[in-house]
């Protein structure tokens, strides 16, 4: 209901409120599903550690969720608009809670690489689907408002996730059930709720090679964000275990690099709004280089590591948005969403190479090559910036540019829900409206058209209609 002077004071903040009302419906199931997704990551490698799995195939297990996530995303629209968001939203998560449980019925890295598969691509798809609902719940008014709550309850469901480690042994079943369980609720608010169906959209992305002409840093630093992430989230427990860390400890170590990326994520995303954010990405980045190789040389030191990994996770995290703004500073306002849309797929690349590339460095070199790793993927993006720095000067701005938080794993229907984006594809949308007006008008505005001519008895009556 669009608000007016004339309209009572009361009438305006319920119009306005109805959004966040029905939103915190969809949002318990958001909740639910970041819960478990962060419980099953950490779980499936601490498992699969236990298990005595090599390094390697560790790796393997653990990117293959990556690639399912990959997948999903780029099938699962087509069939909600097919099928219906409810119908799929079930399907998938009965899938999900049933795949869950698979890892304690073929325990052997193969199959549990394919369930993994599974997972992500079941997961990717839930979250299409409540992410697009989320979108169609979303107000002019409402949006900011909206997109706040969304990454605080999606990172606070991640980061719950770790602690739900602690709650049973994870050499048990009841975890593994515990996850499934969390997926099958998380389907309960969505079918019972009595919102219509959102409508997906499909943007048209920019390709990874325009990409990499407009903004070849913004590209890069997606990638290596993905790298990171998927190491950190993929392989941290394999790392925590390995160099004697209890579960409540390996719990804590992962939700440390979470919690420290909430903290640091408007602080820093401040200070690049007022500078030239090539220079804050080479700073935070080779920072955080050096946090890794800090908490490598920590590693004895239990509650030291925790702090020490906190302030990597701080540093680290929020690059991936600083990445999307320094890309949105050089692209037209027609280009944002589709542009983000192929930032989300390179760091779906990058996330797949994480847990292989850590797993590798750690078969050969030891718990050490977990933080060497992350450290050599700061360092390129550190120097890659400053060697940016010396191509082309910073890009115009007209004016502050409001920051959003951006999840790495962000699906690409979460970026309309940004009124920046939203309000910068409408403009773009009627620009390109007024341009095909002016180059092929309507047949109306070119002509008037004949009126319909009647006979009547043999002659013609040019009044009739």
């Amino acid at each position: 209901m669009p608000l007016s002077p004339t309209m009572p004071e009361n009438a305006q903040a319920t119009s306005l409120r109805s959004p966040m009302t029905a939103s915190w419906v969809l949002m318990s199931g958001v909740a639910l599903m970041m819960l478990s997704n962060g419980l099953q990551g950490s779980l499936v490698s601490l498992r699969a550690s236990m298990e005595s799995f090599a390094t390697l195939s560790i790796g393997f297990v653990m990117a293959s969720f990556y690639v399912g996530l990959l997948i999903g995303t780029w099938w699962v629209p087509s069939v909600v608009q097919r099928v219906g968001h409810v119908r799929v939203f079930a399907a998938l998560a009965s899938m999900a809670s049933t795949s869950v449980l698979l890892h304690l019925m073929l325990v052997h890295p193969l199959t549990w690489s394919l369930v993994r598969l599974a997972c992500g691509f079941c997961i990717a798809g839930l979250y299409v689907v409540a992410e697009s609902w989320l979108n169609d719940l979303a107000t002019n008014e409402t949006r900011g408002q909206l997109m706040g709550l969304y990454m605080m309850v999606s990172v606070g469901g991640l980061g719950g996730g770790q602690a739900l480690l602690t709650v049973a042994d994870p050499g048990g079943y009841h975890l593994f059930v515990v996850a499934s369980v969390l997926v099958s609720l998380a389907l309960v608010p969505i079918v019972l709720s009595a919102s219509p169906g959102p409508v997906i959209a499909d943007p048209q992305p920019m390709s990874l090679r325009a990409v990499g002409i407009a903004a070849p840093l913004g590209l890069l630093g997606a990638v290596g964000a993905g790298v990171t992430h998927g190491a950190v989230l993929g392989m941290g427990t394999v790392y925590a275990q390995e160099v004697g860390l209890s579960v409540g400890q390996t719990a804590g170590f992962l939700a440390a690099a979470i919690g420290g990326g909430v903290l640091l994520q408007i602080p820093l995303s401040r200070i690049s709004d007022t500078r030239d954010r090539r220079k804050v990405i080479a700073a935070v980045s080779l920072l955080a280089a050096v946090a890794a190789i800090a908490t490598a040389m920590v590693a004895h030191l239990p509650v030291t590591l925790l702090l020490s990994m906190a302030v990597f996770g701080g540093l680290s995290w929020p690059i991936y948005s600083l990445c999307v703004a320094h890309t949105n500073d050089w692209l037209s306002r027609g280009q944002i969403v589709g542009a983000t849309a192929t930032l989300v797929l390179a760091t779906g690349f990058g996330a797949v190479a994480g847990p292989l590339l850590v797993a590798a460095a750690m078969s050969s070199f030891g718990p050490p090559g977990f933080f060497g790793v992350l450290a050599a993927a700061h360092v390129v993006i550190g120097l890659y910036a400053l060697h940016r720095l010396t191509v082309r000067p910073q890009a115009p701005r007209q004016g502050p540019v409001p920051y959003v938080a951006w999840a790495a794993r962000a699906a690409t229907v979460a970026t309309a829900i940004n009124p920046r984006t939203m309000s910068r594809a409408r403009s773009a949308v009627s620009r390109r409206r007024d341009r095909r007006w002016h180059a092929h008008p309507e047949p109306a505005a070119r002509a008037r058209p004949r009126r319909p001519v009647a006979v009547l008895h043999g002659r013609r009556n040019r009044s009739s209609t």
